[in-house]
């Protein structure tokens, strides 16, 4: 951590590249650190300057007299390695270098970036950028900004990290705008060195750091960083990360030989990464300071302990003045996961005798729009009361009559002596501004639209969740690990990259799935007779590497109940096949026992450079590309994760005995999908795969695969891996 407090809590700063020029980045950066009162001491750096804004430059960082902590370094590409190299001679921790033109315009700018990530390694200095906006810690014993942004943001309990120095300029205006504080800044730019999981690290050992925002492209880390993350966002001393993730495409996806691999494009895998690490994903800029506001929302109790106010539950209690806006409020509430709380008899005979005859005193409370503050007070304190609430939304509209800052005192008073999370929304601007001011000053959340509140409380009863969820016990599974590798090795070693059902059940029985008698056949009567064999009904479906999807070829029948139908059936089948694609391979068709009924689920995964197996689950069969209702995770899956990601679904009631049916057996898809994660750690070689259907049974009843295939290719070296 010393490389890094070296970047944020320096005693002294070297603008190295440091111009007397106004409007270059080099003069820009040395006088907002300058005129930000940095605490510290400043040196420039400039063999043909004498000073900059009055201040003596020094010709090289060597010739300055006393220790460097943090050199800022604003050069062409070709002068850093030198400047690199004297700034480690002379002892410095850390460095920032803002310039551009290195791997993000091409091979050679690539090269310069290793081989100083390299240099500062070997001796221990910790180095954001290059191609970065620069750091700024505003706390007022430090006061660093040396960024190219002009405007020192007010000092606050948030920690920002961004990959993009564009988006941290109008963060920083934004956030003036809202009056909204940080505790430190950083644009990481091209990642030579320090990354997004080094920062929040150290952020979550930061005493002054409470809740961490972080603007994320790409990531460079897969599994390791999901395993620190979880642990920062809800181990023993948990710090709420939110984040927003640039690009929401599947470009790339549409190659994919499956199913799962169509639908898994890469925002999948950052959508399972952030489900795994408890990391809260927000849409908009916006919204990530709605969310920062109400997840930096802290509580003192009586014995003087702080904590965060997040629901012990999704039950909301609404106060309003205005009937339209709680109206939206109990909308945007059941919208973002939450419910209106039932009121007890005790609090709704509290409400009567505080309100008058025409205010509803069920959930929405509507006090009227006529409401002074006490009416605020006496509603507010008695909802936040009841056992049945979670939390609270206060609704301010102005009226004529309405005391806004009255009315914040009042809330103000109720939330300190509360553990449960109220937020509040003064809509409009001038004439709401008292009020807004003295919730904000007293850290209590105010927003201008319901919306904003309601969403942002369904982000904090997420987080509780994530905090509060249970452990299971592992399952106990044993495999055929051997026998897998086998199958997987002979089929590589005959040039096969595509193991359908005859093979693919096999490697399934391994890994503990349930498999149906299955024959190939290669004429009518082999047909006949394995079907006489295994027992009527059957299913028949075409096998050839070609024709992947055999319901579009006319490749499937179910259900022939007789040798005669069987013996037909193959020969429709056949020509279909022909029919659908003349140069296709036509290996045979698979004769296998029908299963018993069930419901169809699709279990998948699809292979990610850097970020490994990516698994999948979801309503099956043919309509699975149609309603697309999947979910991801990234192996290694949990008990807790196939738990989560089974639940996670909208098709999770379809499971659970809707109207009438049967309770599936959810335990043994979470046991599969759990076994799925094993298999294809175990097996690099599988690239992608699709259980498609998977069947599922009534409860106590068990899982069946009738049908399966598998993409393999050879594991590629670590010279052929490339981010994501």
């Amino acid at each position: 951590m010393q490389g890094l407090d070296a970047l944020f809590n320096p005693s002294s700063v070297a603008v190295v590249g440091a111009s007397s020029t106004p409007g270059k980045v080099g003069h820009d950066i040395f006088v907002n650190i300058l005129k930000g009162g940095f605490t510290g001491t400043l040196y420039p750096v400039n063999p043909r300057a004498r000073s900059i804004a009055c201040v003596r430059t020094y010709p090289d960082i060597r010739d300055i007299p006393d220790p460097v902590d943090l050199a800022i370094i604003i050069l062409p590409p070709s002068q850093v390695e030198t400047a690199i190299a004297n700034a480690i001679g002379h002892g410095v921790k850390a460095v920032v270098i803002v310039s551009a033109g290195f791997r993000e315009v091409g091979p050679a700018g690539l090269a310069i970036e290793q081989r100083i990530a390299t240099m500062c390694r070997a001796a221990g200095v910790r180095v954001v950028g290059p191609n970065c906006l620069g750091v700024i810690n505003p706390k007022p014993e430090v006061r660093l900004n040396a960024s190219f942004s002009a405007r020192m943001p007010a000092a606050g309990n948030i920690s920002f990290i961004s990959q993009s120095g564009a988006l941290c300029t109008a963060v920083l205006d934004f956030a003036a705008d809202k009056d909204f504080g940080f505790s430190k800044f950083v644009s990481i730019g091209n990642k030579a060195d320090v990354d997004e999981l080094d920062l929040l690290r150290y952020f979550h050992a930061d005493p002054e750091t409470e809740v961490i925002m972080l603007y994320i492209e790409e990531l460079h880390r897969g599994p390791e960083f999901i395993q620190e993350v979880k642990e920062i966002t809800g181990g023993e001393r948990p710090t709420p990360v939110l984040a927003i993730k640039s690009g929401r495409t599947l470009a790339g996806a549409s190659a994919a030989a499956s199913h799962t691999g169509s639908l898994a494009g890469s925002e999948a895998v950052y959508d399972a990464i952030f489900a795994q690490s408890g990391i809260i994903r927000v849409d908009s800029i916006n919204e990530l300071f709605d969310f920062g506001i109400a997840f930096a929302y802290k509580n003192e109790s009586a014995t003087g302990k702080i904590r965060r106010k997040v629901p012990h539950g999704n039950r909301v209690a609404i106060v309003t003045n205005a009937g339209g806006p709680g109206i939206v409020a109990t909308d945007m509430t059941v919208s973002s996961g939450l419910e209106l709380a039932t009121f007890s008899a005790d609090t709704i005979e509290v409400l009567k005798s505080h309100l008058p005859m025409t205010a509803n005193v069920n959930n929405p409370v509507d006090v009227i729009g006529d409401a002074a503050q006490d009416r605020y007070e006496n509603a507010l304190s008695a909802v936040i009361k009841d056992e049945g609430v979670d939390g609270a939304l206060v609704i301010l509209t102005p009226q004529s009559m309405t005391n806004a800052i009255g009315t914040a005192e009042a809330i103000v008073r109720i939330a300190r002596h509360s553990y449960k999370p109220i937020l509040c929304c003064f809509m409009g601007i001038i004439d709401v501004s008292a009020g807004v001011k003295h919730l904000q000053s007293s850290g209590v959340p105010v927003y201008r639209f319901p919306e904003s509140a309601a969403k942002s409380f369904g982000a904090l009863y997420r987080y509780s969740r994530w905090l509060n969820r249970q452990r299971l016990a592992p399952f106990q599974m044993s495999h055929n690990k051997q026998r897998a590798a086998e199958i997987i090795a002979q089929a590589l070693a005959a040039g096969k990259t595509y193991i359908g059902e005859l093979g693919g059940t096999e490697l399934l029985k391994c890994y503990g799935f349930n498999i149906l008698p299955t024959v190939l056949a290669k004429s009518a009567e082999e047909a006949g007779d394995a079907a006489e064999q295994m027992g009527y009904p059957v299913v028949m479906k075409i096998v050839s590497p070609q024709i992947i999807h055999k319901t579009d070829a006319g490749g499937v029948m179910v259900g022939p109940e007789s040798r005669a139908a069987v013996e037909n059936g193959f020969k429709t089948i056949i020509a279909n096949a022909t029919n659908f694609d003349p140069k296709a391979v036509i290996e045979g068709v698979l004769i296998q026992r029908l299963a018993p009924k069930g419901l169809e689920v699709i279990l998948g995964m699809s292979r990610y450079p850097v970020f490994g197996p990516l698994i999948m689950f979801g309503i099956g069969g043919v309509f699975v590309e149609v309603f697309q209702d999947v979910a991801f995770r990234l192996a290694p899956l949990t008990r807790n994760g196939a738990r989560n990601m089974v639940r996670s679904i909208k098709g999770y009631k379809l499971l659970t005995g809707y109207r009438g049916a049967p309770k599936t057996d959810i335990l043994t898809i979470e046991q599969m999908l759990v076994g799925l994660s094993e298999m294809v750690l175990d097996h690099p070689e599988i690239k992608e795969l699709d259980i498609n259907p998977l069947l599922v049974h009534p409860e106590g009843h068990g899982v069946t695969v009738a049908d399966c295939r598998f993409i393999l290719e050879k594991p590629e070296t670590e010279s052929q891996v490339a981010t994501l």
